[in-house]
């Protein structure tokens, strides 16, 4: 049997990072790539890394998820904001646990330094087919 493995790291795009003339690009921008998931009575346990190049959500979006998700910045830097807090800067190594339900939102992403994420989604009913929908299962 085999077991699954890989880089983290491998397979990030090359060159240039694309053009910005937006002060926030959409979050559909990013590139998610499952490495791993696996079912379970309580739901899916899905790990998948997040490229994000300057990304931010929208002003009056927030994710309102039914699983919990644990992410971490590997590499760039980010801010996140849970409601009612205020935001909280994210570099290499910092991680947050988010409870489900507990809305949240990208307040911001470095666009002159990738930032890699890694998110592992737990419970999850059924995966979104798109960032950012699926949050009210």
């Amino acid at each position: 049997m085999s077991v699954p493995a890989g880089n983290l790291l491998a397979g990030l795009p090359s060159g240039a990072l694309p053009a910005r003339s937006l002060p926030a690009r959409s979050l559909l921008d990013e590139i998610f790539t499952t490495l791993a998931e696996t079912a379970s009575l309580s739901g899916t346990v899905r790990i998948e890394r997040i490229l994000s190049t300057g990304q931010a959500s929208p002003d009056s979006f927030w994710y309102d998820q039914g699983w919990d998700e644990f992410v971490l910045v590997v590499q760039g830097a980010a801010r996140l904001q849970l409601e009612g807090e205020a935001e909280r800067a994210l570099g290499p190594g910092d991680w947050v646990m988010i409870p489900a339900r507990r809305r949240h939102r990208v307040a911001w992403t470095d666009p002159a330094v990738p930032t890699i994420w890694l998110a592992v989604h737990i419970g999850e009913k059924q995966p979104p087919e798109t960032p950012g929908q699926g949050e009210d299962q």
